[in-house]
């Protein structure tokens, strides 16, 4: 084996040992340090799951390996935000903090992470259209029924059992739409990835396996401190809390799959990049959330909602409009550079300005406000694409009067 094909995965699987040190007691630190060694076991995890999900694409339909890789890469903020809702169960005060992990996880992927594809893309190429194959279709259309679902959640002041069963249903059928494709042999595969689906198809299987069980137990030893981590930190050095959850903690979980769509779209594949992390929006905007409910209930042996006070709500507000500002963007499979600045924009202005001087709901407003011009532009755009379709050019010529 040559060390220096596998140097990136055994560095990932040895930045994993010192949480694990912390946690059976053979050293200890500081409450910082401790919190930074549990986040790098989160990130290595990341890492090591999305490398196995990629290779996964040698085996299965590209279409289901984007799924996967989508669900498989985050698997690690599942972790922290299903770790805060079952807490809640116990101890309400937690319920903010669920919530703060997922809004903050979605609005990264959007405001981030396509942002920084279509930017990449227009370094690269000085293309100012950034065009996404047919096969998305499914992507987007699963998305725009989970968006205009989610706007009903913020009126209910909690996350239903009801919001659970209809979220995880759209995620089970995205996936089986998903399988229906065809495996591709020509991936799109860069790294580490590509050297572990260049292997032997029993090796390669083995190997994915091991690293997945391997990821999947750093996760279980650093989830629980690492969450735990980052409210006491931010209570000891006087930080919003909320504020670390939403943005800390889903950003060390999705730093490595941005990563993995930066290379992508370096590389000349901004298709197959951005539809990753449309993908990635997919089903954290279906299952993630609805997993949230069912992990409360559990817990607090109830079929009570998992509670959203005025905060939390407006939160979920924010990100559903700007769930739909995205939709909209990407519903003619396109988006170009002054799209993705749209949405760059208003997701660091939120950052910028304090929400004492421009309130959430603001910022939802201007969501609401962009969706409706830019959904307007999209229906004249479309209007002869429709034309056509309705009335090809290949039809016969109708009969002489």
């Amino acid at each position: 084996m040559d060390l220096r094909t596998w140097r990136w995965p055994l560095i990932m699987a040895a930045l994993a040992w010192p949480a694990a040190g912390l946690r059976f007691g053979l050293w200890s630190a500081a409450l910082p340090a401790e919190t930074l060694c549990y986040g790098l076991a989160i990130v290595s995890a990341a890492f090591l799951l999305t490398w196995c999900a990629e290779a996964a694409e040698r085996d299965i339909p590209r279409t289901l390996a984007l799924a996967g890789l989508a669900l498989i890469a985050v698997l690690p903020e599942y972790a922290v935000d299903m770790l805060f809702a079952w807490k809640a169960g116990k101890d309400p005060s937690y319920a903010a903090f669920a919530t703060a992990n997922m809004t903050g996880g979605n609005r990264l992927l959007v405001g981030l992470g396509w942002t920084m594809v279509v930017g990449i893309f227009w370094l690269r190429t000085r293309g100012s259209l950034l065009k996404l194959a047919e096969t998305h279709r499914i992507e987007i259309g699963m998305l725009g029924i989970a968006t205009v679902y989610s706007f009903i959640i913020p009126l209910r002041g909690g996350i239903t059992l009801f919001d659970a069963a209809f979220l995880v249903g759209l995620f089970i059928a995205y996936v089986v739409l998903a399988s229906r494709g065809e495996i591709e042999e020509e991936s799109s595969l860069v790294g580490p990835a590509e050297s572990i689906a260049n292997l032997p198809t029993r090796q390669r299987r083995s190997v994915v396996l091991g690293m997945f069980f391997y990821a999947g137990a750093s996760i279980l030893v650093a989830a629980e401190p690492f969450a735990d981590g980052l409210i006491q930190t931010g209570t000891r050095f006087g930080i919003d809390e909320f504020q670390l959850v939403q943005w800390l903690a889903p950003l060390a979980s999705e730093f490595p799959e941005f990563l993995v769509a930066g290379l992508l779209a370096w590389r000349l594949r901004p298709d197959a990049a951005l539809g990753a992390l449309v993908s990635s929006k997919v089903n954290q905007w279906t299952l993630l959330v609805g997993c949230l409910p069912i992990a409360y209930a559990i817990s607090s042996h109830s079929i009570n909602p998992l509670p959203t006070d005025t905060r939390q709500t407006e939160e979920v507000l924010l990100t559903a409009a700007q769930s739909l500002l995205a939709v909209v963007l990407l519903i003619n499979l396109r988006m170009s550079l002054l799209e993705a600045g749209a949405l760059a924009v208003l997701f660091l202005a939120q950052f910028l300005t304090p929400h004492s001087i421009v309130p959430r709901n603001a910022f939802s407003a201007m969501y609401f406000i962009l969706a409706g011009v830019f959904m307007v532009r999209q229906y004249f755009e479309m209007r002869p694409f429709m034309r056509h379709v309705a009335a090809p050019s290949d039809a016969p010529d109708p009969p002489p009067g």
